[in-house]
């Protein structure tokens, strides 16, 4: 009988579950929007049960939609937006606060905080990361500090703290389960890449009583089972969605690289058994794997990167769909000299700074809607390929090509600039459903459905592929005005 492997892929925006066949074909695939909470500037929240029920209810469609046999599916594999932090009450299953969002800035003084007492080399060392308001663990000590009578139940042991594919396995499991992965647990801030265990000093330091949290596995493993229509299926596969999109690309060798456009942008290289420490900026974690034996990665993170044409739509109000923002750009030669630097949340990746804020410059009297449309484009490959360089520079390896996924991928006008600006081949997978397709990978791989990655990469093929169009010339001048616009937006919002 013919076996399928079922994604849950909860992501920042949206929660999604395809259905795919073992030969890697999209069966079935439901999707649903759910709440964005902007409590006050910089603060971004999802409400945990909205997230839990957008995800029950496109599983639920995408098993009825496919009209196939539960019995005959092999497995569930998650994936998930990573660092986004939730805390809720063990007995009851309750969050004691919404889920705060990776993009939240509100614990930038907790992070100052860490920074003053001269842990960032510790924390560098330790955990790969460099002190962010992005990482987790500043979210849960805010909710330690900021939730009345947290505290005194955390160090009770009453409450528990999980990352978004904790909270799902747990929902899953009736409770049964609390674990999480090595790739979402590296997303912490107060896990040891190297010994693969929860930190004391950097509990200690951020006061987090170690009972709250999961237990951590690999990513490609029966965790426990869940109901389906009366069938208990397991759940086989958990990675944080840019791991499980590396994995998904089939980048299982070293120096392998690929590119998620989504609402953020999220480079990362295969760097196989080597954990390389960044001097330019870009941070170390875990990569996806089906062996107990971890593999890194160095990851580059741009905090904006479609959320920009998302502002444009739902912020200045001149475009009414996402993809109607090709078009438009489309109608103008170049930006005419506008650049967007879209640091609404701070940037990330190579600068790190949690001041910086947006900005729009080269403005003239001629500049046109459509300019500035452009311009938001070609912000998402500028920060794009301010990471790659810093890659490059960090490894000393070339970069021959980028494999890229993601929503935004499929706007041809950004891939092009994308492979213009940064003189590199541009590939685009048949099966654009990256994420997914990693954690169906890593849940097929537990439970059989596919023998090694060896298999999983003679299936994987290309749709198109984008080449430099430009002349170095263009380039450098672009790069440079880039880069002069970047420093008009640092350490802004002091």
């Amino acid at each position: 009988m013919p076996k399928y492997i079922l994604s849950l892929d909860q992501g920042t925006t949206s929660s999604r579950a395809v259905l795919f066949d073992e030969k890697q074909n999209i069966v079935s695939l439901a999707q649903k929007e759910y709440t964005q909470i902007y409590p006050k500037e910089g603060w971004v929240e999802h409400d945990p049960m909205e997230i839990y029920s957008s995800q029950m209810s496109v599983m639920m469609e995408a098993v009825a939609q496919s009209g196939v046999n539960v019995k005959d599916i092999a497995a569930i594999g998650i994936t998930n937006q990573r660092e986004t932090t939730i805390v809720w009450e063990k007995s009851t299953g309750k969050p004691v606060y919404n889920a705060i969002v990776w993009q939240c800035r509100r614990t930038a003084g907790i992070i100052e905080k860490l920074i003053s007492q001269g842990l960032k080399d510790t924390i560098r060392d330790k955990t790969g990361l460099i002190p962010d308001a992005y990482f987790s663990g500043s979210k849960i000590a805010w909710i330690l500090e900021n939730v009345k009578g947290a505290r005194e139940k955390a160090e009770k042991g009453e409450l528990l703290f999980g990352t978004v594919d904790t909270w799902l396995l747990w929902k899953l499991t009736d409770g049964k389960v609390h674990i999480t992965d090595y790739t979402n647990a590296s997303r912490t801030m107060i896990f040891n890449i190297h010994t693969l265990s929860w930190d004391d000093d950097l509990l200690k330091a951020l006061d987090i009583p170690k009972q709250m949290l999961p237990e951590v596995r690999s990513s490609s493993e029966i965790y426990g089972c869940t109901g389906l229509q009366g069938i208990d299926v397991p759940i086989a596969g958990i990675a944080g969605d840019q791991q499980a999109a590396l994995f998904g690309q089939c980048c299982f060798d070293k120096g392998e690289v690929k590119n998620t456009y989504g609402t953020g942008c999220f480079l990362l290289m295969n760097t196989g058994n080597e954990a390389y420490t960044s001097k330019n900026g870009l941070i170390t974690t875990i990569a996806a794997s089906n062996s107990n034996k971890p593999s890194y990665a160095l990851e580059g993170s741009v905090f904006t990167g479609g959320a920009v044409v998302q502002w444009l739509r739902d912020g200045l109000k001149i475009i009414t769909e996402s993809h109607e923002v090709e078009e438009h750009a489309a109608k103008v030669e170049n930006s005419g000299g506008v650049y967007f630097v879209p640091a609404f949340t701070g940037l990330g990746s190579p600068y790190w700074d949690m001041y910086a804020r947006g900005c729009i410059i080269g403005i003239t009297r001629g500049t046109t809607q459509e300019h500035i449309m452009r311009a938001a484009l070609e912000s998402i490959a500028f920060q794009s390929n301010d990471m790659i360089k810093a890659m490059e520079n960090d490894t000393g390896m070339q970069i021959p090509e980028i494999k890229a996924d993601g929503g935004a991928s499929v706007n041809k006008l950004l891939m092009q600039f994308q492979a213009d600006i940064s003189a590199k081949n541009v590939r685009l997978p048949k099966i654009s459903e990256s994420t997914a397709l990693g954690a169906a990978y890593l849940a097929g791989l537990a439970t059989g459905v596919w023998q090694n990655t060896d298999e999983l990469k003679t299936q994987w093929q290309p749709a198109k592929t984008f080449t430099p169009q430009i002349s170095e010339q263009k380039r450098t001048t672009s790069l440079q005005n880039w880069t002069k616009a970047i420093t008009r937006t640092l350490n802004w919002a002091e």
